[in-house]
């Protein structure tokens, strides 16, 4: 209980008329809030009066319990119940905790409370009265309590251990009938039936759940592990439609409409799910048609989001809220388990896996398990076949409470290995990435022991040692990574410490807060769903200015995890992903600015202007200058850019390949710079502004994978069929975007119905004509070209995911790369100023926050999480509110042996004992004086309704 873990014992003076008096001093329970709780342990022989009269309330009730367990030995309660005695206000125990006990009712009240969704408020569920017992659920399964009990008044109770019970019933088993008897009959009837016609299911990794066209006969209840939706077109080919995790409803539209299953569902890994068949949602509905009301609301809440993004698709009628506006639309990355591997002994993996926790400890609550710590709390045999259920029912405990759980693998294939990668969301392999490109022998397994896990490559790197080369080898080499990270490592890492000290030193790390920049902590965010994406659009010269907001987001404290970029936009994020050091940035940018200038370079790259002015040499060469031969693989921060492919009329989206490439590619201006060939597959890459100038504008398609999915390569195949917010499809919560681009004039000239080129010649040559605005033939082309880019601004301003920043260049034209002091300082300036503004209004809090709202103390705030409980999700789905009893105070006509010893022969004891009783006592009277005057405020005793069907018709 709460006040266990509070409690301090402390010695009581003997005082006159005390129940609690001695001759030899008894212990006193006193808690850290100012209510005191009193603990009573057996007697001593040299006792008052009034005290043998309290152990003859102990054992009177003693005797009631075991009749009310059935329990056969007497003595099996020896030594293992206390009788405690709590003053009015106290919470005995707090939904969510783990140790928690048996408590029966001697006297007073117990109110048991539930925190509702959505809110802060608790409401009661019933009240527990002299002569019941509350708190054996929770007991009974291992799991967290689900609700909060409370002594409202003064209150005395047995307690049992969840250990003490435990060892009743290693020694009795059939007590597990007698107690699980007094909690079937508090629930309905109904419940009862719906309890019956739930089945649980256990599903290995790999196996389906169901397959398309299948007769939809039931819904699935994510319990714990992933789910996997996949869809297969007429084409034969398959695709991702969705992932599921803990908490998530699958199959519920396809079975409320009667329509088969329109995708094949598999586990990704050992899964658990309850069953709930056709018939049974059913009866649901007829007997509270509430519970399709708010599926219906669910529904349609994501039809009509999903019709705001784009297309609409059946897997996007997921269950999910919305935890602050950067989350609508784009489901959270609901991960709960990730495993992490090495590629080869030299690897140190400790050290890692506590780096990733201390980063990811900003997030939540972190539980980081090894075959070491699983032996230590659940002793040497805990991984033998035998325990099987007993650690898989443990370790889904721990996700229940725990934002992320780490499991970290042995170096070898042991049986806690195996238990790693079948448990695991995510599998991170790790790697040296000084080393040579190589594959361990234990990796090599993943494909037939986790074929559907996802897998990512982390490659480790020193903070002196060189930049990442070579990706693209250990890429080639794992054909079930699908994706990788590089990680620059403090140190520490590196450290050969002997594992006591390694853990100590990381001890005194965890006592600081995680560096918010580091490589680790955007792992962390990643891996969270939680990334922070910043988009560049193009604009020429005036693409100086992301520069310096650049400069202003590593000064406000902004942490960047992917970059993405069209035209100048894609040169610039290109160099802040490679170097992340802002004055080798600016010296680099500047540069190539200046290189820009030269009339000399311009003029020798001119050329007969059949497909373009300039062959593209020059600036062919100006580009690669500044990449030289390096690999979008190689960048240190995950980099995507856009080009427009003429060849298929579509958008390609760029995340490997050569960066020089691709990054002129975008920057290939029509009429300007020949399209360049694609050396994958021969097509013709133009600008990538005339299909969408802020890669952070369009919205996603309706199945974009998200970062870590095994389907990042479909990102490009489906970015030509459709425009993509590739920040959003790549798994980003946030996304920055920084628009550069011209503001087209809008007060052009009138001129009629006609247009002769001889009277604008006459007036741009006669000085004393008045000036007209008309747009050249290079002008309209442009404009046509970015018809489509002006409707996505329009989006993308007001939609809710994307930060939009516009810095103040709109006097600069598109060649002054000369001026490039002057604009990346306008841009500094403004970056500045909007930033200050989010640190003092809360935004940057905000788009650091986990985006499933998990808290410590609070678990179930924010729904669906991962550490949401099945009545959670009962009361998401259903919005049922259980019964109106928060105001019951009158004890029921229960009396026990005990109390009838009391009132025949020891009534003054009795009187002693229910002295702190007094005041709680005489507003209980003035309650029901005023309950006589006014019967309407009666309180009626929990009973089935409409609104409740959590409880029985019987009292209680």
């Amino acid at each position: 209980m709460a006040c266990d873990r509070a409690r301090v014992l402390l010695q009581a003076e003997e005082r006159p008329g005390s129940a609690m008096a001695s001759k030899s001093k008894k212990n006193v329970v006193v808690a850290e809030t100012p209510s005191a709780v009193f603990h009573y342990e057996e007697s001593t022989s040299d006792e008052t009066v009034p005290n043998r009269k309290t152990d003859a309330i102990f054992r009177a009730a003693k005797k009631d319990l075991l009749t009310l367990m059935k329990l056969d030995d007497p003595s099996l309660l020896d030594g293992r119940v206390t009788l405690l005695h709590v003053p009015g206000g106290t919470v005995v125990s707090r939904q969510g905790d783990q140790d928690v006990n048996i408590l029966f009712v001697v006297s007073g009240l117990l109110h048991v409370y539930q925190q509702k969704i959505d809110s802060e408020e608790d409401t009661c569920l019933f009240v527990t009265r002299p002569g019941e017992m509350v708190g054996q659920l929770a007991v009974l399964t291992g799991e967290p309590l689900i609700f909060t009990i409370k002594a409202n008044r003064d209150c005395s109770f047995l307690s049992i251990s969840k250990a003490h019970f435990y060892e009743i019933m290693r020694k009795q088993p059939t007590v597990v009938l007698g107690v699980a008897h007094t909690l079937v009959k508090r629930v309905s009837s109904f419940v009862r039936q719906i309890d019956f016609a739930l089945d649980w299911m256990e599903v290995e990794a790999g196996r389906a759940i169901y397959r398309q066209g299948d007769k939809s006969d039931c819904t699935y209840i994510v319990l714990s592990g992933r789910l996997r939706s996949v869809i297969q077109k007429d084409d034969g080919k398959k695709h991702l439609a969705g992932e599921y995790g803990r908490g998530d409803l699958i199959g519920v539209v396809e079975t409320l409409t009667r329509q088969a299953r329109a995708t094949t569902v598999h586990a990704v890994r050992d899964s658990e799910l309850a069953k709930l068949p056709a018939g049974a949602l059913t009866s649901i509905k007829r007997k509270y048609p509430q519970v399709v009301t708010r599926l219906i609301h669910l529904l349609g809440e994501k039809i009509l989001g999903s019709l705001q993004q784009g297309a609409v698709t059946g897997h996007q009628f997921g269950l999910h809220t919305a935890g602050s506006k950067w989350d609508s639309g784009n489901p959270p990355s609901n991960l709960s388990t990730v495993a992490v591997m090495p590629v080869s002994e030299d690897v140190p993996l400790t050290a890692f896996a506590l780096e990733l926790k201390h980063a990811l400890s900003a997030i939540g609550p972190i539980l980081l398990l090894t075959s070491d710590n699983i032996k230590q709390r659940l002793g040497s045999a805990a991984l033998d076949s035998i325990h099987e259920y007993r650690l898989s029912s443990w370790l889904g405990q721990q996700e229940d409470i725990h934002r992320i759980v780490l499991y970290q693998a042995d170096s070898t294939l042991t049986p806690w290995t195996q238990r790693c990668i079948r448990q695991a969301d995510c599998i991170l392999i790790v790697g040296l990435g000084e080393q040579e490109p190589t594959v361990g022998e234990l990796e090599r397994m993943l494909e037939s022991t986790a074929v559907r896990a996802q897998k990512q490559l982390i490659l480790l790197h020193r903070e002196e040692g060189p930049a990442p080369s070579r990706t693209v080898e250990w890429l080639n080499m794992r054909s079930w990574c699908s994706g990788h990270l590089h990680l620059c490592c403090p140190r520490r890492v590196f450290s050969r410490r002997s594992m006591p000290k390694l853990v100590e030193m990381y001890e005194r790390v965890f006592q600081r807060p995680p560096d918010r920049h580091s490589d680790f902590s955007r792992l962390a965010r990643v891996l969270t769903g939680n990334a922070i994406a910043l988009v560049l659009g193009g604009g020429g010269a005036r693409g100086c200015a992301q520069v310096g907001i650049i400069r202003a987001l590593a000064e406000c404290g902004i942490p960047v995890d992917m970059v993405g970029g069209t035209s100048i936009g894609a040169f610039m994020g290109a160099l802040y992903s490679e170097e992340r050091n802002y004055s080798q940035i600016r010296i680099r940018a500047k540069q190539w600015a200046e290189d820009m200038t030269s009339m000399v370079k311009t003029m020798l790259d001119l050329t007969y202007p059949i497909t373009s002015m300039f062959s593209g040499a020059g600036f062919n060469s100006s580009i690669y200058s500044v990449f030289k031969d390096r690999q979008i693989e190689d960048l240190w921060i995950p980099y995507f850019t856009i080009t427009t492919d003429i060849t298929a009329s579509a958008m390609r989206v760029h995340t490997d390949g050569s960066l020089w490439r691709y990054v002129r590619a975008s920057m290939s201006l029509s009429g300007y710079m020949p399209p360049l060939c694609d050396p994958k597959d021969g097509h013709l890459l133009m600008d990538g502004g005339y299909i969408n100038n802020l890669p952070g504008l369009s919205h996603p398609p309706s199945s974009a994978p998200t970062w870590g999915s095994g389907y990042l390569s479909q990102l490009v195949t489906r970015a030509t069929s459709s425009p993509a917010d590739v920040a959003r499809s790549m798994g980003a919560k946030v996304v920055i975007a920084i628009d550069v681009g011209s503001r087209d004039e809008v007060d052009l000239t009138n001129y009629g119905d006609a247009l002769s080129g001889w009277w604008l010649l006459w007036k741009r040559w006669n000085p004393l004509a008045t000036k007209v605005k008309v747009l050249n033939m290079a002008e309209i082309q442009t404009r046509l070209a970015y018809v489509c880019c002006v409707r996505q601004l329009e989006m993308v301003k007001s939609s809710d995911y994307c930060e939009y920043l516009r810095p103040p260049i709109d006097s600069y034209r598109t060649l002054d790369f000369g001026k490039f002091n002057e604009i990346c300082e306008v841009g500094y300036q403004h970056g500045r100023t909007v930033f200050d503004i989010w640190g003092r209004s809360g935004v940057l809090e905000k788009m650091l926050q986990d985006r499933q709202g998990t808290s410590k103390m609070k678990p179930c705030d924010v729904l669906p999480c991962p550490n949401a409980s099945f009545t959670d999700l009962a009361e998401i789905v259903s919005r049922i509110e259980p019964a109106k009893a928060a105001a019951l105070d009158d004890e029921s006509d229960y009396q026990t042996e005990y109390e009838e010893e009391l009132l025949e022969g020891a009534q003054d004891a009795y009187a002693d004992f229910q002295s702190s009783l007094a005041d709680s006592a005489s507003d209980s009277e003035d309650e029901l004086s005023l309950r006589h005057r006014d019967p309407s405020l009666a309180s009626p005793k929990p009973s089935q309704d409409s609104s409740s069907p959590w409880l029985s018709d019987q009292d209680g």
